[in-house]
């Protein structure tokens, strides 16, 4: 072992043992889990209905799983969203329930020692980490666009994921290129899982993602070896299942027809629908309509007033003009409900003249039909009586 290189525990303690030499109570401990069942798919692969305790009881018998994160054409929002988490804080989520042994901005190494410590980290838990990488992988030009330690993003994303468990797309750069990879696209941004094709690799896009999400892909895999079910875009169905616009808490604005028309409004003001500003919210599948960041309500775009920009889908951020009409599936709300505010006018004397009119040409037709129709007690004559009897 050369003099940089920095020893790293060779056994993990369990998330439990961990969580109890750092000095938490069970009852911190329950706390915590009853937070995870709710924001994050562990516990799932126990029973539908499994109890906070069971829970508890699997997650604190697990392995701290080993975490090395990589940084490629990134802003560091990833990470900053990860150091803002409440429930459980910064010092819960990244010290005591996950082991996160490289992470360029959150460590006091720097330089050759930095670089040893990735190297040993990989050593002592190869085919054990999880490699989380954040940022775009530029691969233009042979990838020169990005160096670290000297060799290019892309041959460093290999080398380190050929020796991970798995691979998790931290947020939409490492998801499938996100900002860097809008047009012109001038380094040839693309995701990890374009590069990485023989591992798995679980896509959590935002701009940024829920931190949670991260948590509960990990402790899912740690905790019951298994990855969580994922999309056709490698994305984890508890976080991604379903559209913004299905639990938004403007959807009874938009069902109703009550739209903001521009910002500052009337209709803004009182919260309405930010459909005609151009939300994405209809097609965008994301968790943030019921999964707030830091747990702090109207911590997200639409909760903060203005429109859902689809961060999260490849088709549509930073592609689609953001006041662009987002496409819905199913009747829009004009159809199939009346507008609350439309007006009643008044009838004009021409309007007015022209169905007297039609109404006097519609009742005159049917008196003159009624006195040419026989009546039912009118019945015809037989010729024996028109006869006299004869």
């Amino acid at each position: 072992m050369s003099k940089n290189d920095v020893k790293l525990p060779t056994e993990k303690p369990t998330i439990g043992e961990h969580l109890k030499r750092a000095g938490y109570s069970r009852r911190d401990f329950m706390t915590l889990c009853s937070m995870l069942m709710v924001t994050a798919p562990v516990g799932l692969a126990l029973t539908d209905n499994a109890s906070v305790s069971k829970v508890a009881s699997q997650i604190a018998k697990t392995k701290r799983p080993s975490v090395i994160w990589l940084h490629f054409q990134d802003c560091t929002g990833c990470t900053e969203t990860l150091l803002r988490t409440s429930k459980p804080d910064v010092a819960d989520l990244i010290l005591n329930m996950i082991s996160l042994d490289y992470h360029e901005t959150l460590m006091a190494a720097c330089g050759s020692q930095a670089e040893a410590s990735l190297r040993q980290a990989m050593r002592e838990n190869e085919g054990k980490y999880i490699l989380v990488c954040e940022g775009s992988i530029p691969l233009k030009d042979g990838g020169q666009y990005l160096k670290l330690g000297g060799k290019n993003g892309v041959d460093l994303l290999k080398e380190v994921a050929s020796k991970a468990a798995a691979v998790i797309s931290m947020g939409s750069c490492a998801s499938w290129g996100g900002v860097p990879s809008a047009d012109p696209n001038p380094t040839g941004a693309t995701g990890v899982d374009q590069i990485i094709k023989d591992k798995a690799v679980i896509n959590l896009p935002g701009c940024p993602p829920n931190p949670y999400n991260l948590l509960g892909v990990v402790l899912e895999y740690a905790t019951f070896k298994k990855l969580p079910a994922l999309d056709d875009q490698h994305r984890p169905l508890f976080a991604y299942g379903r559209l913004i616009h299905d639990h938004c808490p403007r959807r009874a604005h938009f069902d109703a027809g009550r739209f903001v028309k521009e910002f500052s409004d009337d209709g803004h003001r009182q919260g309405w629908c930010l459909y005609k500003m151009g939300c994405k919210g209809p097609q965008t599948h994301a968790a943030c309509s019921t999964n707030h960041f830091n747990e702090v309500p109207d911590c997200w775009p639409i909760g903060a007033g203005t429109p859902c920009v689809g961060c999260t889908e490849k088709a549509i951020a930073f592609r689609v003009p953001i006041f662009q009409l987002a496409e819905i599936h199913g009747a829009t709300p004009p159809e199939a409900f009346p507008l609350v505010n439309t007006k009643i006018g008044s009838i004009g004397t021409a309007a007015a003249g022209l169905a007297g009119l039609v109404a006097g040409a519609i009742g005159g037709a049917a008196w003159v039909g009624a006195h040419k129709l026989p009546s039912t007690d009118d019945k015809p004559k037989s010729d024996a009586a028109s006869s006299g009897g004869k």
